[in-house]
């Protein structure tokens, strides 16, 4: 089984998902195509979609169907990007990729992956209309697999769609997909909430958190692209699917609304994401580790260095001081074992960053820590990561 970015490309990546589920991104297998052959060129032109809706004799579910599309489809964009890789010889060989993106904003900002676009050199923007524009990238937060790019509306009036409370939803909701899944631009995909609350891990560092599953269709192509409720707005970024083949197999993940927001207002309003940062360098504990240093506990983050200046260091936490050798592993031990952060217990690195990723810079947690045996309380105001 695997998980794939539905970004376009040939290269199919395989990620461990924490909790439940595994996922094959969108890109490449994220749904977006990274990188392929040029999708750009077998976009289909199709009618557009305002000219097409006729509701007389549909059903109530049909006509929903049509109205959410007409709506929403100019809003949708597919992106092309290109950039330059090198072969097994060096020799520069260009390469395309593509994905799908939406417009939030009238002065043309366009949401979509971190994955679609990341690496790009160029990155063209064609929205539902069919026309085209040059985007440069505001930025990205990586771990969260999101980005914003910003296109010139030149005068034009662009379409935009609403970005949805994604904690009202609820499992069974219907839900509408639009993207560009295999370059077929404004393709319309439809099927139900299946599962909220999600964790799944998309790579060493990245993460959807609070992930919504649905069964509606999600291919290659499609990352970026809205899942949308029934009034059309916005609840999610198609981002993931689980397949075992690298096809729709009817397991997709979003990334929840709410964070997409979060994350567009800091790029907006600040030119950057703000990440809560703790400033630890951890390795998990396992069993033989955990009795071998004595710890009263199996599972936990040993605490191996602090960040001087940093949060966890300001705080009191402390490092490790003596190095050791666990089988062919460095490890140094000695320092403080964080065994739950807010009352959540902490296994890996993956329970550590969900834990970041849901608070702020500024915001206070409680580490439940243990020190030579013995169990601390520690509160901790968090900083901001710096950028890399």
């Amino acid at each position: 089984m695997s998980f794939a970015p539905m970004k376009q490309h040939a290269a199919l990546n395989i990620f461990r998902i924490a909790a439940l589920v595994g996922v094959l991104a969108l890109g490449g297998f994220y749904a977006g195509s990274r990188w392929g052959q040029r999708p750009a060129d077998h976009v289909e032109a199709v009618p557009a979609p305002a000219q097409q809706a006729r509701t007389a004799g549909l059903t109530e579910e049909e006509a929903t169907n049509v109205r959410v599309y007409r709506a929403a489809a100019p809003a949708v964009a597919a992106i092309v990007t290109r950039a330059v890789e090198y072969d097994f010889f060096l020799n520069p060989v260009p390469v395309e990729g593509a994905g799908s993106g939406f417009v939030i904003d009238p002065r043309g900002y366009v949401l979509t992956n971190n994955h679609v676009v990341q690496g790009a050199q160029s990155i063209e923007v064609v929205l539902g209309d069919r026309s085209h524009f040059t985007a440069k990238l505001v930025g990205a937060d990586a771990r969260n697999d999101v980005a914003m790019v910003k296109i010139d509306p030149r005068g034009q009036k662009l379409a935009t769609l609403t970005l949805a409370d994604s904690n009202d939803l609820q499992v069974g909701q219907r839900v509408l997909a639009i993207g560009n899944p295999f370059g077929f631009q404004s393709t319309l995909t439809t099927g139900v909430v299946s599962a909220l609350g999600r964790t799944v891990q998309t790579g060493p560092d990245t993460l959807i958190d609070e992930a919504i599953q649905t069964d509606a269709a999600i291919n290659k192509g499609n990352s970026g692209g809205p899942l949308l409720n029934t009034r059309g707005d916005v609840i999610g970024i198609n981002t993931v699917i689980y397949s075992p083949t690298g096809a729709a197999a009817g397991i997709g993940f979003a990334i929840p609304s709410n964070t997409a927001r979060r994350i567009a207002n800091d790029l907006i309003n600040e030119g950057r994401v703000r990440l809560a940062y703790l400033g630890v360098q951890v390795t998990p504990l396992w069993p033989e580790l955990a009795q071998a240093i004595g710890s009263p506990v199996e599972e936990g983050l040993l605490v191996e260095g602090v960040t001087a200046g940093g949060p966890a260091a300001d705080a009191g936490i402390r490092g490790g001081s003596r190095v050791a050798l666990a089988g062919m592993r460095r490890i140094i031990l000695g320092g403080d074992i964080i065994a739950a952060i807010n009352g959540q217990k902490v296994a890996d690195q993956l329970d550590l960053n969900v834990q970041l990723n849901r608070k702020r810079p500024g915001d206070t947690v409680t580490l439940t820590l243990y020190r030579g045996g013995q169990k601390m309380e520690q509160r901790v105001t968090l900083g901001e990561r710096p950028e890399r």
